[in-house]
């Protein structure tokens, strides 16, 4: 992913609300699932990671990309924005 894809999807996500919040309990298998659905589904998505989860959102956002065969577009503060592209004929989000 280019420089300027990423700026566009960060635009994209700024205005988004966060879909998924990982608690105190991290990275469930159900959780990834649920990630992986809307991935498939709305292909650029926002989590959040609240405060009781002692783990750091960088490492969290590079399991959670990696399971599911996404890509990170930035992790700021406890915010993480995911991106994957959708199959071809049925793509939402057309990257610069």
């Amino acid at each position: 992913m280019t420089s300027k894809q990423r700026a566009y999807l960060k635009g994209l996500a700024m205005n988004m609300e966060p879909i998924f919040q990982i608690g105190k309990s991290s990275l469930t298998p159900e959780v990834t699932k649920a990630v992986e659905e809307a991935l498939a589904a709305k292909e650029l998505i926002k989590v959040s990671v609240l405060n009781n989860c002692a783990d750091d959102p960088r490492e969290l956002a590079a399991i959670v990309a990696e399971r599911t065969q996404a890509e990170v577009v930035q992790v700021i503060g406890k915010k993480i924005v995911l991106y994957r592209p959708g199959k071809d004929n049925k793509r939402k989000i057309v990257l610069p």
